[in-house]
């Protein structure tokens, strides 16, 4: 299962709290995320949002992104689920299709076409979309930076993550039996029992 989100919607929050309360209940769980789960997507990480990143094209951010996801699927998401993981991941390729596709106005089908590629069959059968205003979320964001400077999407125009936003309801629209959209404002433990609930309906299991 996959989080997403806009900057500052607590996608990474909720996806460690569902990791830890999965774990009590008794699953074995990878947690992971994007960028950045595997040693090749760290160096990618700090490529793409690190404080010395550099300017880069759209197109070369999905390149880039896809080039982790490839490396995320083979190394980390497939052996996880053929030992019988629940596997848990902060962002995989709705990010990249409302981001680089939404955000950044890119040719949608071939964004697709190439993280299709990517994750070579692999695909979530569960996926949270934390959604909040523009503004709250970048507050969030703003916020928990502290001292370091703000990454590559923190630093873009209210415009761009509006059409981020944007992109990620559409999909959520468009497969709506795989996805969820919840409240991202809402307190931190009732989103969390929310969350929980849905996922062990998902895996069969009883609370």
């Amino acid at each position: 299962m996959t989080f997403e989100g806009i900057e500052g919607s607590g996608k990474s929050t909720h996806a460690r709290r569902l990791a830890a309360r999965l774990r009590a209940a008794g699953h074995t769980v990878t947690e992971t995320r994007e960028p950045g789960g595997t040693p090749a997507g760290v160096a990618l990480r700090r490529l793409l949002l690190g404080a010395d990143a550099v300017p880069l094209t759209p197109w070369a951010e999905v390149f880039l992104y896809c080039a982790d996801r490839s490396q995320h699927v083979a190394d980390v998401i497939r052996p996880a689920l053929a030992a019988g993981h629940v596997v848990v991941s902060d962002r995989f390729s709705e990010s990249t299709i409302a981001y680089q596709g939404y955000g950044r106005g890119l040719d949608l089908a071939t964004v697709r076409m190439l993280d299709a590629q990517a994750r070579d069959g692999t695909a979530p059968g569960l996926t949270f979309v934390l959604d909040c205003p523009v503004a709250d979320g970048l507050a969030r964001a703003h916020a928990r930076s502290g001292a370091r400077p703000p990454d590559r999407f923190e630093r873009e125009e209210v415009a761009f993550h509006e059409r981020v936003r944007a992109g990620f309801r559409a999909l959520a629209a468009a497969e709506p039996d795989r996805f969820r959209v919840l409240d991202g404002t809402r307190a931190l433990d009732a989103l969390e029992d929310e969350i929980v609930a849905e996922t062990e309906r998902r895996l069969g299991t009883r609370r």
